[in-house]
């Protein structure tokens, strides 16, 4: 039997199928899209949720001309599949291959990039009103959904949307039935009445009729919303001036095309809520979408992941200090942007339950919730992807640092994050925190010293962070007994043996950089600090060690510019001008640049941050 889904290159070739073989696509679009995501790792879930509605899309509207605009953008992967690039699903996630996400560089039905959630309703509404400003007929639709509507900005999108005429169609992925479970016959068929032009035209020419008779115009509106209220959940969507549909059953794909045909008619801001599954068509990822929702290579038969290391993650030692310290201060309590799973949150939720706060996609929201509780003497841990933090920065700093509030952040994915690439790497958490002031900032080298650190700042009376990398580390042993280690101090974990001081070389590492440093060190018999502190940074061992040693070397995985080598160098001015000590300096770090996606140790080596490279750098620096 011909496959319908290897002779689909572009929409338009879809646009060519009878309707009645767009069943058979969808069965092999998520056979393919199994197969695929059990290779090469990636997001699969919400992916199977949409198989339908991509599908459905590409065959009603002209795309790529009208923009499609997907949030959250790790659910794009059928829409790769469709416009181009299927065969190019096996470098998915991969060096030089395609990326995990929408990518406007990657191709022209990519209208916007979106690696964090909640921005398609601006971004949309842009689309739209720059077609209008430039007299094109043109659709934006924005498909936003996987709990991207519990953001702050989608509802500012919202409310700036309806207040204009663009003709912006929002398409809400409900996805976890958390707006509405309303699905079934009688509502499909609701739907695809007031989706109709005959509908809106009466209603659009009622409303003219009944303007001029405000008394009879109110009792209409009022009638019309109070029927539509009793079976239809749009009344929030409505206030903001859209015209609300649904919802309808999002893998029926007749009932989603004769629904997008008609809203394809309306001018105006539109709103149609669709219910999909998320794991659709995939038993193992239908009973545990969350395992599924990011998942590595897989079993594309039985759903068993292929592990890849017996070690505990740094996110694994997080998730257990978290349950300890718990059990020894009532006063804890653990807030999440929507990443129970991602920060190793699960144990904890579920031993204390009254004590976790999962506060959906709302990162600005959570920082503030934290500032709150600590303001009346609960003890907050923020769980929260570096990559995250980032949209919550004026809260961290106006809310929790100006007023020093004892928040602890476990700052997750610090560094590169591989696979994922730029738009969730944490190249630049230290350089934006170092700048605040009340904040101490530490960075571990090893999974021990992660937890020792966590219980640190637990303990500090005052805004903390520690922040650490995706994966596992050295798989050290952990010791249970936690300690504090006194803030702002480092430690020398290897002494160079050279007596001239002309040609001793120190190198201060930060983080999770250690392991490569010490193999330098060996190989260059350099003194190897760790330095523990970002901020404050310990000064008394810079100042000793700029006095006996030729070349201070700084080692992060973070942006070079005004990360943790920039305060060496700080410090290193202060002493200098304070002494008249002269000594050479080298800052090693992530260029200036976005890190493409790819194998952490790979993309490590091409920033010069293995072992190799930075021994190779010291050496043409001292030759």
């Amino acid at each position: 039997m011909t496959s319908l889904l290897n002779a689909i290159d572009t929409p338009l070739q879809l646009r060519q199928l009878e309707r009645k073989q767009l069943l058979t696509l969808a069965e092999e679009l998520r056979v393919f899209l199994i197969d695929s995501v059990a290779k090469t790792g990636g997001h699969l879930a919400s992916n199977l949720g949409v198989v339908e509605l991509t599908i459905a899309l590409h065959y009603v509207f002209n795309t790529p001309d009208d923009r499609l605009v997907w949030d959250v953008g790790h659910q794009t992967y059928p829409h790769k599949i469709l416009t181009g690039r299927r065969e190019a699903m096996q470098s998915l996630r991969k060096p030089k291959g395609i990326a995990g996400f929408p990518r406007r560089s990657e191709s022209e039905y990519d209208t916007f990039g979106t690696g964090h959630s909640s921005t398609s309703i601006s971004a949309a509404l842009g689309m739209a009103v720059a077609a209008k400003k430039a007299g094109i007929e043109r659709r934006a639709i924005a498909i936003i959904g996987d709990g991207a509507m519990t953001a702050g900005m989608a509802f500012e999108g919202l409310n700036n949307a309806g207040s204009m005429d663009a003709n912006l169609l929002v398409i809400l992925n409900d996805n976890d039935m958390s707006i509405s479970n309303n699905v079934g016959a009688l509502n499909n068929y609701l739907t695809k009445l007031l989706s109709s032009r005959f509908y809106n035209t009466v209603r659009s020419s009622g409303k003219k009729v009944l303007s001029t008779m405000p008394h009879m115009m109110e009792f209409a509106k009022r009638a019309e919303e109070h029927v539509k209220g009793m079976v239809l959940p749009g009344t929030l969507f409505e206030e903001f001036g859209f015209n609300y549909i649904g919802p309808i059953d999002g893998h029926n794909i007749d009932s989603l095309i004769d629904t997008l045909e008609n809203i394809k008619k309306l001018k105006g801001p539109q709103f149609l809520h669709i219910v999909t599954q998320k794991g659709k068509g995939f038993l193992p990822a239908e009973d545990n979408p969350n395992k599924f929702h990011g998942i590595g290579k897989f079993d594309p038969y039985s759903g068993d992941v292929i592990a890849n290391s017996s070690k505990k993650t740094y996110t694994q030692v997080f998730g257990d200090w978290l349950v300890d310290m718990a059990d020894q201060d009532e006063h804890l309590v653990a807030i999440t942007p929507a990443m129970c799973d991602g920060s190793s949150l699960n144990a904890f939720a579920t031993k204390y339950p009254e004590r976790y706060f999962d506060v959906g996609i709302a990162e600005q929201h959570a920082l503030t919730f934290a500032a709150g509780m600590a303001c009346d003497g609960l003890k907050p841990v923020v769980a929260i992807y570096s990559t995250f933090l980032q949209r919550a920065y004026d809260q961290l700093i106006h809310d929790i640092a100006l007023q020093n509030l004892p928040v602890l952040l476990a700052i997750d994915r610090a560094g590169l994050v591989g696979a994922d690439g730029p738009t969730h790497a944490g190249s630049f958490d230290l350089s934006f925190l170092r700048c605040i002031p009340n904040i101490v900032i530490m960075a571990p080298s090893d999974e021990n010293e992660c937890r020792q650190m966590l219980y640190t700042g637990f303990r500090y009376n005052g805004v903390s962070a520690v922040r650490y990398p995706r994966g596992s580390g050295t798989g050290v042993a952990i010791q249970q007994k936690m300690r504090a280690i006194p803030i702002g101090t480092s430690e020398i974990r290897r002494h160079s043996t050279k007596t001239n001081t002309k040609e001793k070389i120190a190198i201060l590492s930060f983080g999770s950089m250690l392991s490569a440093c010490l193999k330098v060190g060996e190989e260059l018999d350099a003194t190897v600090v760790n330095m523990r502190f970002v901020k404050p940074i310990d000064q008394s061992i810079i100042e000793k060690l700029a006095h006996d040693h030729t070349l201070i070397v700084t080692v992060e995985e973070n942006s070079l510019m005004g990360g943790a080598g920039s305060a060496v160098l700080e410090t290193l001015q202060a002493i200098q001008n304070k002494n008249s000590c002269q000594i050479k300096t080298l800052c090693l770090g992530l260029p200036d640049q976005f890190i493409e996606h790819g194998d952490h140790e790979t993309m490590l080596a091409e920033c010069g941050l293995d072992s190799e490279g930075i021994a190779s750098t010291i050496a043409k620096l001292i030759t």
